[in-house]
């Protein structure tokens, strides 16, 4: 869908733009044709891991967005916060846990509730808010069905924000914020692509400050990966202190007449 609504997109200002999809054709085929340049529109593993961008590197054909490097370091959300709290960014804290007996523990040590999800999966797949330890169980199975890494973060009670950025390096900005109220505060999968009852706020109706420093902290935190050209950061508002956490980065954003880059932009 987003491949689709970039392609209209480029071809309303005169691009001379085809659709492409690595499911079908074989990457060659882009040197072969001579292609000038990709917009990677693919979501998720292959598509935004850095895969995908390597092979277009090997290739010599340019391409958009962050490059191998920040894609693959933004997949993993582990790798990501640790980035992030070295360079001393704001992100919830968390715990690395490979059984069900790990993640009771670090429900014990995060307190409830708190997210159980697959440490390189995006669009809340995998993802299970626990509030106790008889939940740890199913929560972990699901989330390592999709990961072998499963992440336990604590869970940050308050407004639920995005931000994208465009640019690179000294030049990067980021675009007003967004804020999301999703149905019983829960922005999950169905709520994101399913439902019209989620509601997005841009302007978000946040105090000018409050938005002037999570535009600040997205940039830094898309610097601090390395990224390039385009992304879009979560960030989670703390109710008791209104102070912004930095949960994801999204590395090839969705570009549907629903998504929230163009609702922002």
């Amino acid at each position: 869908m987003s491949g689709t609504g970039v392609l209209k997109a480029l071809l309303s200002h005169g691009v001379d733009a085809h659709a492409f999809d690595p499911a079908e054709r074989d990457l060659g085929e882009l040197k072969k044709e001579g292609f000038d340049r990709c917009f990677i529109a693919l979501h998720g593993r292959y598509g935004e891991d850095g895969t995908v961008q390597g092979a277009l590197e090997l290739l010599g054909i340019p391409y958009t967005g962050p490059g191998v490097m920040a894609s693959s370091i933004a997949m993993d959300k582990i790798m990501t916060k640790r980035i992030w709290r070295f360079e001393g960014l704001p992100t919830p804290d968390w715990r690395l846990v490979a059984s069900a007996g790990e993640t009771r523990a670090a429900l014990q040590a995060l307190g409830a509730p708190m997210i159980v999800k697959p440490s390189r999966e995006g669009s809340t797949i995998g993802l299970t808010k626990v509030w106790t330890a008889e939940e740890c169980e199913q929560a972990y199975v699901l989330a390592s069905r999709y990961d072998p890494e499963v992440l336990c973060e604590e869970f940050i009670e308050g407004d639920e924000t995005t931000c994208p950025v465009l640019g690179t390096g000294e030049g990067a900005h980021a675009l007003p914020v967004i804020r999301i109220v999703a149905p019983e505060g829960n922005y999950d999968y169905q709520n994101k692509y399913f439902t019209d009852d989620t509601k997005y706020h841009c302007p978000s109706g946040l105090p000018a400050e409050e938005e002037a420093e999570i535009r600040r902290i997205v940039v830094r935190a898309f610097r601090t990966l390395g990224c390039r050209g385009w992304s879009r950061a979560d960030i989670m508002i703390r109710a008791s202190d209104r102070k912004p956490f930095l949960l994801e980065i999204n590395t090839s954003p969705g570009m549907t007449g629903h998504s929230l880059v163009p609702m922002s932009a």
